[in-house]
């Protein structure tokens, strides 16, 4: 992992904005679609203490907070999109679903949604316009699946010149093996890797006092 001045230099939270991904009853719920295809959901539960500390933080130090909500609907599954399902039907965060609705938190009335419908929240979407805005530098990732939505908006993230650090104890993925393959992976080349406590504890330090216009 990389030095902690370094992590410093990149949550100052005039610049910064918590961006929390798919984290929907499809992806995260025993009852989902994801967990009933086979996959094993259980880290999403795990990291929900760890999302909340972070979303808490953000709250009480006025940093943005947009959720990325995946949304499907015939409109925008493409012939290429359904050709990874192995019956052409995709049975993922129908738009009006319960699948798609947030799982086990609410976006705030200060909060941002921000509707998606690839892996990438940058995909067609207004994400990059907010962050333009709102004036935001730093990307402070979290959601799921590590290795896949959340990995994919990091890439892109860095790729528009946003600097990432990815909360690692605020991710989940469907294996053990994939979230860290994507902590080595984001931590190596495209930005830093951090826990919810070393973020909250430099905001409690560095406490702004001029509020963040969120619209």
């Amino acid at each position: 992992m990389k030095s902690l001045e370094k992590l410093k230099a990149r949550l100052d939270q005039k610049n910064a904005a918590v961006i929390v991904v798919d984290v929907q009853n499809d992806y995260c719920h025993p009852d989902g679609a994801i967990a009933k295809s086979g996959s094993d959901v259980s880290a999403a539960k795990k990291m929900m203490p760890g999302l909340r500390s972070l979303l808490d933080a953000a709250r009480q130090h006025n940093v943005p907070i947009i959720f990325l909500q995946t949304n499907h609907e015939k409109a925008t599954d493409s012939e290429v999109w359904l050709s990874r399902f192995p019956d052409g039907v995709n049975p993922i965060c129908h738009t009006g679903s319960w699948g798609a609705e947030f799982y086990e938190i609410e976006p705030q009335p200060d909060d941002i949604v921000v509707k998606k419908h690839r892996y990438s929240g940058f995909i067609n979407t207004r994400l990059e316009s907010v962050l333009h805005t709102l004036k935001i530098e730093t990307l402070i990732l979290s959601g799921v699946s590590t290795n896949l939505c959340v990995e994919s908006t990091a890439r892109d993230g860095f790729m528009l010149d946003f600097h990432i650090v990815l909360i690692k104890d605020a991710c989940a993925a469907f294996t053990q093996e994939e979230h860290d393959m994507t902590l080595k992976t984001v931590d190596t080349y495209f930005g830093m890797v951090a826990d919810s406590n070393q973020v909250a504890s430099y905001w409690q330090q560095h406490q702004n006092k001029t509020p963040q216009l969120v619209t």
